[in-house]
């Protein structure tokens, strides 16, 4: 199917699984876990500073019902003091969920930084007409605010309607006013995370898109067997193999050419394992540490196969660093941690 298109389907255990198609290719996917009560990304507590980690640069921030964060900083308020944060990617295993002081309530057009004033344009409409009239309709809409929060405006809102981001932005306000109310009120958790069914109207609906919302969305399209699919760490490529294998440490990538013994097939293979390796990431839902081990990469190959990475990084949309080439000639890249390891969803994958 040509176009872009987002499934939606529920889960019979509650929650949704989502997917982002292409032109008929899997771009993204998003499973609802079914975890009780495990702080997930975006979600919002009225937490209590607990003792500092000594040497590991954070504390500890008790979140309620025996759960942790962890606060990155060096000096920390003292414990026992009251702190809203929000928690910030998944944790690695076994460790306490990464959380932050640094409030962002994110909406299709708009984000709203309630701690950090000030009203910041995406850089693709900061010097057009579009971005000072939309400037103009936040500052009008924030005047009676006292403390004013901030906002970004995103991209998508330069092909949006006023009314709806006008729409988005006084959601987003009564959003947080809801939040200070539980807060007020003794609550631990003063907002949830949002679902994957609201994630993907979020993140993924632009000017075209089709949406497929029923009960056999991933189904009748064949989507299931394509996610299915990602449990296998194996990639065939066009010239080669990649294969992606997360450990506790790291995710190990190796590329391989395969049957192909001609003088430029490990170049092929390189940089078609590159061009993919964004989107297998991004499916698979892995972050951290990762290392890519090239085959047989050629120093004077090193810059071109990087280009062609640093392309595809740039429209993945999460948060990844490059860290450079090791002695031993891997390259090290540091990736935000975004979304949940679709491997933990291989059962309910699997029953399907």
């Amino acid at each position: 199917m040509k176009g872009r298109q987002i499934l939606i389907e529920p889960l019979p255990e509650g929650g949704h699984a989502t997917a982002l198609m292409v032109d008929g290719r899997l771009e993204d996917v998003l499973i609802d876990p079914t975890l009780d009560g495990t702080p997930l990304p975006e979600a919002i507590y009225n937490g209590t500073v607990a003792r500092p980690m000594k040497g590991m640069g954070g504390t500890m921030i008790e979140l309620g019902k025996g759960q942790r964060g962890y606060l990155r900083g060096q000096n920390p308020p003292a414990p026992g003091t009251g702190m809203i944060v929000q928690v910030s990617t998944w944790p690695g295993e076994g460790k306490a969920p990464p959380v932050t002081d640094r409030i962002m309530l994110k909406g299709r057009t708009v984000i709203l930084t309630p701690f950090a004033p000030g009203i910041n344009v995406a850089k693709s409409m900061r010097q057009t007409e579009r971005g000072a009239d939309l400037k103009s309709l936040v500052e009008e809409m924030l005047a009676d605010h006292h403390p004013k929060p901030g906002v970004i405006l995103r991209s998508v809102a330069e092909t949006t309607d006023d009314a709806e981001v006008a729409g988005e932005l006084d959601a987003l306000l009564q959003d947080w006013q809801q939040a200070l109310d539980r807060k007020d009120a003794g609550e631990t958790l003063i907002r949830p995370a949002p679902g994957a069914a609201d994630q993907a109207w979020r993140d993924w609906h632009l000017p075209g898109t089709d949406i497929l919302e029923s009960d056999t969305a991933l189904q009748e399209t064949g989507t299931w067997e394509m996610i299915a699919a990602l449990l296998d760490p194996v990639i065939q490529l066009d010239t080669g193999s990649m294969a992606i294998e997360p450990a506790r440490a790291c995710v190990a990538v190796d590329i391989n050419t395969g049957n192909d013994l001609s003088p430029a097939a490990a170049l092929k293979a390189n940089l078609a394992a590159a061009a993919d390796l964004p989107r297998q990431l991004r499916l698979r839902g892995l972050g951290g540490l990762i290392l890519v081990d090239f085959a047989a990469l050629a120093k004077k190959d090193r810059n071109r196969v990087l280009s062609a990475l640093s392309k595809a990084f740039r429209s993945d949309g999460t948060e990844t660093t490059v860290a450079g080439w090791t002695p031993t000639g891997n390259l090290e890249l540091q990736r935000k941690r975004a979304k949940r390891p679709l491997a933990l969803h291989a059962d309910r994958i699997n029953r399907v």
